[in-house]
């Protein structure tokens, strides 16, 4: 195993979120992003380092300066609506940011919830863009149910095989919960992003057991031997392995965009080439189907049942968002922790770029 001895203990500096943030922002528009872009992919990315979802949090942001600075990424897209019918429409995202396009594509979907009750937009020619849970909740602090999906470059093996087939293909939802935080929903299809593989490498954990498989397709707990990753369900992949269909269904098939199988590799080595990823969002009005009211008596009665559930022995039962909203407080206070090997990221960023590193918390 690669796991770190208890005797050689990982340090983790901390952050501020703002300050991170104009790190982020900096680097990017010296990489060649234009403001839009590197204020999407910056709040995209603190979304996931604020909420504990470090796996799609500013340890992307070296990646993010590599495929624009190296063109795979436009840094300064032209995105417009190929198709538009009613409350649906087509996003050519001009091969820009994949946060940027989702944030208005989003956009877009919830104007035009606003007057048809309903919006969805499907997304070609996007890129990667981080964690799905980002368009969702920009959704539900509008007072919209929303979701978001995305396809990616195969990384997934189907259940009882051996090859890679599909892509982590996040699903997310969010709604708006009056008095309180968003119910915020956000997995991958996985049984683990790949992106926590390479953060649990990089804190020296074993990976949990059935998440990742080994060039044979045999489940391993080394993230040093990881080749592709298990469908979401254990013994029960095939239903991971069915979601991530949908997901494929609807943000590549109904977008035009390339299917996973068909996406170049995101680690490169090519990072020029644009991939082609697709997405599709979708915004739901709650009061189109029902008074405002009933729909948060409904969801509010939903909540109360569920967190008043009795838990078993040692366990605690919790929405989804619960866990993310307690640890976004949590960071708050004590700032956002940041893995060795991002911290090494940031340095090479500083240097290569030549603007101020962010300056960790003391302590």
């Amino acid at each position: 195993m690669s796991a770190r001895p208890d005797s050689a203990p990982v340090r983790i500096a901390r952050y501020t979120e703002a300050d991170l943030f104009v790190f982020c922002t900096a680097a990017l528009a010296a990489a060649g992003a234009d403001a839009e872009t590197a204020e999407a992919a910056g709040r995209a990315m603190l979304h996931g380092s604020r909420l504990g979802v470090d796996s799609h949090g500013v340890r992307l942001l070296d990646h993010y300066v590599t495929v624009i600075a190296g063109g795979r990424v436009k840094g300064h897209p032209e995105m417009r609506f190929v198709r538009r019918l009613g409350a649906v429409a087509t996003l050519d995202a001009d091969d820009g940011h994949g946060a940027r396009a989702a944030y208005y594509a989003m956009d877009h979907a919830m104007a035009a919830a606003e007057q048809f009750g309903i919006g969805a937009v499907a997304i070609r020619n996007s890129s990667h863009f981080g964690p799905a849970g980002a368009y969702a909740l920009a959704a539900a602090e509008r007072g919209f149910v929303g979701l978001a999906f995305c396809n990616s470059d195969s990384f997934v093996r189907l259940h009882a095989g051996a090859e890679r087939f599909h892509g982590t293909n996040p699903i997310a939802a969010a709604a708006p919960v009056d008095g309180g935080r968003p119910w915020l929903f956000d997995m991958a299809t996985s049984a683990i992003p790949y992106n926590r593989v390479l953060l649990y490498g990089s804190l020296g954990r074993a990976l949990p057991p059935e998440t990742a498989s080994d060039v044979e397709g045999v489940d391993t707990r080394d993230a040093s031997l990881v080749e592709m990753l298990a469908p979401l369900g254990g013994a029960f992949g095939f239903k991971g392995a069915g979601l991530a269909g949908l997901v494929e269904l609807l943000s590549a098939v109904l977008s035009g965009a390339r299917l996973s199988f068909d996406i170049p590799p995101m680690g490169g080595p090519d990072y020029a080439t644009a991939r082609n990823v697709g997405a599709f969002v979708l915004a739901l009005q709650p009061s189109a189907f029902l008074e405002p009211e009933a729909f948060q008596a409904g969801l509010a009665r939903y909540l109360a049942v569920l967190r008043g559930s009795r838990p078993a022995s040692g366990g605690e039962v919790m929405a989804p968002g619960d866990r993310e909203w307690r640890e976004a407080e949590r960071r708050a206070r004590s700032g956002i922790p940041i893995d060795p090997a991002t911290a090494l990221a940031f340095d090479r960023i500083a240097d290569r770029f030549s603007i101020p590193r962010p300056r960790p918390l003391a302590g």
